[in-house]
């Protein structure tokens, strides 16, 4: 271990309190090409890392918090000796050699290492390309290690500005846990805190925004899909009967179909959703048994684990595949009420503008449908492959309203007493107190 720098100044709290406030952090050099800074606040002062970048120049690294006021914790509170060791690590990423693997990553290696690291968990992979394909060049090629709050900050709001609440705080929770596991595979990166501030989740995004259709709508959108060909009509048909998502619909098989029974069903694969390495296994959903038999028309002698919707092409069904399918059945169910798509901001499907109505509006509305019929929570999110926790976050306004109308049920009813026998008591007491 490198011996510690002494520096009168900067090694006690009370010779740093003694320091004048200023911007401009006084440095004192640890080690070759390495300094380490203390600037001092109006509070707790900031310890800050200077690297020689070997072209004659240097860049800087805020490190954490000095031990001015509280006791130092290693974490992001700092004593002076604790900074020095901090600061070399960070230093040591400017020697540490020409391979991969000696060099610090950027985002973007660091969004290839947690792509890899979600396929051998069997993980969706398109939660990396919804980051990349929101990420700035600069931040994509900036290193991990010299990130900092501000920036992130700064591009989490930029985000804001064109995405709902709720859709900028998914794509921050994926960009975090990718910064997460380069942190924990490599020990130079001294600090979470950028992303821990920079990436906080938006408050009150957890308001929904859950697109539910009357069912009179859902008919005339399965039609139209229809019109577009068999086999779409069958996956929106298949969507809006199980509440599905479209990447399990796209998993089914034919041996998945079980109509030879009284209580027809198909056993539907689960998603890829959620955390750690998930097994997809299979969950039995109640269908109706004219989709039974016409998921299996056209089956023929295929193999009983082919896939069971596909497109007219033959392939199977992806995640984005449906996408402009769903949007012109959509377009055609609006145009046939009357809704008029030159004019976005008076055009209304229901309660939503049709630009707002995705194949999961299918999803939302069976859930809804399902907690309106009494089915308890628990089945409504065994048979949606989510959680009770997810059900109450997302539909609590129709759980609350469902809950009003069984809780009125069982309200506990008095007779109203007769008025005239009341008034009467009340003049006979009134007469007593005179």
């Amino acid at each position: 271990m490198a011996r510690s720098t002494r520096f009168a100044k900067l090694e006690t709290r009370s010779a740093r309190l003694k320091l004048p406030i200023a911007k401009k952090p006084i440095f004192v050099k640890i080690g070759p090409g390495v300094g380490l800074g203390y600037r001092r606040n109006r509070t707790a002062g900031t310890w800050v890392a200077r690297v020689a970048d070997g072209k004659g120049a240097n860049w800087t690294k805020a490190i954490g918090a000095a031990d001015d006021f509280e006791e130092a914790n290693g974490t992001d509170v700092f004593d002076f000796w604790n900074a020095q060791e901090r600061a070399r690590s960070i230093g040591r990423l400017g020697a540490a050699g020409e391979g991969d693997d000696a060099k610090l990553a950027t985002v973007e290696k660091a969004l290839d290492r947690y792509e890899a690291n979600l396929k051998l968990r069997s993980g969706d992979v398109d939660n990396v390309k919804r980051v990349r394909s929101h990420l700035t060049d600069a931040l994509r090629q900036k290193t991990v290690a010299l990130l900092n709050e501000h920036e992130l900050r700064s591009w989490r709001d930029d985000l804001a500005k064109d995405m709902e609440p709720a859709s900028v705080n998914r794509t921050t929770t994926i960009l975090k846990a990718t910064l997460n596991l380069a942190a924990d595979t490599d020990a130079r990166i001294p600090s979470r805190r950028p992303w821990e501030i920079g990436l906080a989740t938006i408050l009150g995004a957890e308001k929904s925004r859950n697109v539910v259709l009357p069912e009179r709508i859902i008919r005339l959108i399965i039609v139209a899909a229809y019109e577009q060909s068999a086999e779409f009509g069958l996956l929106v048909e298949t969507a809006a009967v199980t509440g599905a998502r479209v990447s399990q619909l796209g998993r089914l098989e034919i041996q998945n179909v079980q109509g030879d029974r009284s209580d027809v069903r198909l056993m539907m694969p689960s998603s890829k959703k959620g955390r750690g390495k998930k097994k997809i296994s299979l969950r039995p959903v109640p269908v109706t048994a004219d989709l039974a038999k016409r998921l299996l028309r056209g089956t023929g002698d295929n193999p009983k684990n082919a896939r069971l919707l596909v497109k007219p092409s033959g392939e199977a069904w992806k995640k984005s595949d449906h996408s402009r399918l769903f949007e012109r059945a959509v377009n055609r169910v609006a145009k046939q009420e009357g809704v008029n798509l030159d004019d976005p901001k008076k055009a209304k499907l229901g309660d939503y503008e049709p630009s707002q109505v995705t194949i999961y509006a299918l999803r939302h509305s069976n859930i809804v449908r399902q907690i309106l019929a009494n089915v308890p929570i628990r089945v409504v999110a065994a048979h949606h492959d989510t959680s009770v926790k997810m059900i109450e976050q997302n539909y609590s306004d129709y759980i609350g309203d469902h809950a009003d109308a069984l809780a009125r049920g069982a309200l506990f009813a008095v007779e109203p007493a007769n008025d005239s026998a009341v008034e009467a008591d009340a003049v006979s007491r009134t007469a007593m107190v005179a």
